[in-house]
C-alpha cells in the first residue's frame, strides 16, 4: 500500500426529498483511501454507508461536496455522465448476488459484457474464450460454469462471478457493498479470503462497506464508523481495536461476540446505549449518538463534536476526548 491517494472524499453530503421532508442519509464526510488500500466503512442500517459507495460509483450525485479520483479527476458526476475508462476503473459488486445476476443469461453472456466494452481492441471468438477461462480461474471457479446459468450454482458462486465480472473490466478501484452479508458464515471467510488474494495480486483499493466488525478487523487496513450519516471514528485498524475512542464504536466492539476467557478480558467495558436509532428524517441536535449516549454532557445537545485527531492517525468526534 502506498501513500498515494485512490479516492479523496471532501464535506461529501446527500440530502433525499421525501414527502415527509428532508431526509439527510450522509453529511459532511470526509476521508481518503490510498493506492492498494482496503478500506473499511462500517456502520448499522441506515448510517449511509452504501449511500456513499453509491455516490462513487455514479449511481446519484453528491448534494454538495466533491469525490476525486487518482489523478484528480472530480467523479461526482453521475454515472451516465462518465467517460468509458472512468467506468472501467471503477467497478462494484453488490450486496446480493442473485439479484445483480441476470437469471436469463449465461455466466459466459454475463462476463462477455465488461470483457468485450471495456477492452481496448475487438477480441476475437478464441481471444474472448481464453479471457472468459482465465476470468474463472482467477476466481477459483471451473471453466465448465461458463455455460450455466445463475440459478444452476450456489450463493458463494453467485457472489464470486460478480466478483469475476468486476475485476474482468480491469479496475483500479472496487466498491464493495456488503458483499458477503447474503451468504452462509461458513462462506463469508472464502469469500473474503479470495477477496484479499486478489487485492494482493492485482494492487486494486477497495472501499468495504459493511455492518460486521468481525469481518473488517481480518481484512482492511484502515476503518470508519458511521452512525446516523456521519463518521464518528476512524483509525488503523489494528490501532481501533485496541484503543476505541467514541463511546458508540465502545458499544459496537463491546457486543461482539468471543469464544474465549482471554478474549473477553481485552473487549471494552459493556455500554448499555438508550433506546432506539432515531430516524433520519428526525436528526437530534448536537452529536446524534447524543440520547442514546450514557455519557452525555448539555454540550452534547447543543453542539456538533468537531473531528479532531486524537492520537496520530486516530480520529474521533465527542466532546469527552
Amino acid at each position: 500500500m502506498s501513500g498515494e491517494s485512490m479516492i479523496t472524499v471532501k464535506d461529501l453530503r446527500k440530502v433525499f426529498k421525501t414527502k415527509f421532508g428532508d431526509l439527510v442519509a450522509v453529511d459532511n464526510i470526509n476521508f481518503e483511501i490510498r493506492r492498494g488500500e482496503i478500506f473499511g466503512l462500517v456502520g448499522e442500517s441506515g448510517s449511509g454507508k452504501s449511500t456513499i459507495g453509491s455516490m462513487i460509483v455514479g449511481t446519484y450525485p453528491p448534494t454538495s461536496g466533491s469525490i476525486t479520483f487518482q489523478d484528480g479527476r472530480d467523479i461526482s458526476k453521475s454515472y451516465k455522465f462518465r467517460s468509458q475508462e472512468l467506468k472501467r476503473e471503477i467497478q462494484l459488486v453488490f450486496q446480493d448476488p442473485g439479484g445483480s445476476l441476470n437469471p436469463r443469461k449465461t455466466i459466459r453472456q454475463i462476463l462477455s459484457v465488461p470483457l468485450q466494452l471495456f477492452s481496448d481492441k475487438h477480441l476475437s471468438k478464441s481471444e474472448l474464450d481464453e479471457r472468459l477461462e482465465k476470468a474463472l480461474l482467477k476466481v477459483d471457479l471451473p471453466t465448465e460454469y461458463l455455460d450455466k446459468y445463475p440459478r444452476a450454482i450456489g450463493g458463494g458462486e453467485k457472489q464470486l462471478v460478480c466478483i469475476a465480472r468486476a475485476l474482468a473490466a480491469d479496475p483500479s478501484f472496487i466498491v464493495l457493498d456488503e458483499p458477503t452479508s447474503a451468504l452462509d458464515v461458513s462462506i463469508q471467510a472464502k469469500i473474503t479470503n479470495k477477496l484479499i488474494e486478489l487485492q494482493k495480486e492485482n494492487g486494486i483499493s477497495y472501499l468495504f462497506i459493511t455492518h460486521n466488525l468481525c469481518l473488517v478487523r481480518n481484512m482492511c487496513h484502515r476503518l470508519a464508523i458511521m452512525y446516523l450519516g456521519n463518521i464518528c471514528e476512524f483509525a488503523e485498524t489494528a490501532e481501533f481495536f485496541e484503543r476505541p475512542l467514541h463511546p458508540y464504536t465502545q458499544m459496537l466492539l463491546a457486543s461482539i461476540p468471543v469464544v474465549s476467557d482471554e478474549e473477553e478480558k481485552l473487549k471494552p467495558q459493556k455500554i448499555h446505549s438508550v433506546g432506539e436509532i432515531p430516524s433520519p428524517l428526525n436528526k437530534p441536535s448536537g452529536c446524534s449518538f447524543h440520547p442514546r449516549c450514557p455519557y452525555k454532557m448539555d454540550i452534547c445537545a447543543e453542539k456538533v463534536p468537531e473531528m479532531r485527531e486524537i492520537t496520530p492517525g486516530h480520529f474521533a468526534c465527542c466532546h469527552m476526548l
